[in-house]
């Protein structure tokens, strides 16, 4: 009986980055008074980008994208123009693997290494930002992370936008949870996301909130000096 107590507060602990069970995740700022939130995307760079990028500068929004590496090495050409627009680059491992929540620390450390080396080829810094993949921790990320001495970045505004393909649900799910201090997750790699971005963007505009980097919204640095 112990034991299985045990494996469903490990299972938990492990599926809920928001809880900080295994390692210290930056999911929001609860003392942020103001009306102020950031935005980040998901397992890009992707061809959807660029449309992306397109309505954060037409309302002069900033986000963070945390790009997987091996798709960096795909679209190099977009990562570059993400941080010549103003946004952030972050590291969400070399190949998003399904398996990743199964790597030994050594393995891990090598992912998010990889990244980190064609992130900084590319723009020229090197990114203090990890979401893991899935926001799944335990105790090998841990590990790796006490190596890597990335900082870990969750959510606490979660679109569900990669899983539910109905614009209005979406979007219903994030301004009803939108509050000053917010981190949004979403992902650049679908239409639909780029449809409801615009609807949100406007709704954040109407209701005076400001959309501002994670360096701004956590006070961190998202780069090495």
């Amino acid at each position: 009986m112990l034991l299985g107590v045990r494996f469903v507060i490990l299972v938990i602990g492990s599926s809920f980055i928001q809880l900080n069970f295994h390692v210290k995740a930056y999911c929001n700022n609860p003392n942020e008074k103001e009306k102020k939130i950031a935005l980040t995307f998901d397992d890009g760079p992707n061809p959807i980008t660029p449309q992306i990028l397109s309505l954060l500068q037409k309302y002069n929004a900033k986000a963070t994208f945390f790009c997987i590496g091996k798709h960096i090495e795909k679209h190099p050409e977009i990562v570059k123009k993400t941080v010549q627009d103003g946004h952030i680059i972050g590291n969400h491992s070399f190949l998003h693997s399904n398996f990743f929540d199964f790597y030994r620390k050594d393995k891990v450390v090598h992912e998010l290494h990889s990244t980190d080396t064609i992130i900084e080829k590319v723009i020229g810094k090197k990114p203090i930002f990890f979401r893991p993949p899935y926001g799944v921790t335990n105790p090998s990320i841990r590990r790796a992370l006490a190596v890597t001495k990335h900082h870990v970045v969750g959510w606490n505004v979660r679109s569900m936008d990669g899983i539910i393909k109905n614009e209005k649900i979406i979007y219903n799910r994030i301004t009803k949870q939108i509050s000053p201090g917010a981190i949004v997750l979403l992902h650049d790699t679908s239409q639909i996301t780029v449809r409801v971005l615009e609807q949100l963007l406007l709704f954040l505009q109407s209701n005076k909130y400001q959309i501002v980097s994670l360096e701004e919204l956590l006070n961190l640095k998202a780069y090495e000096d």
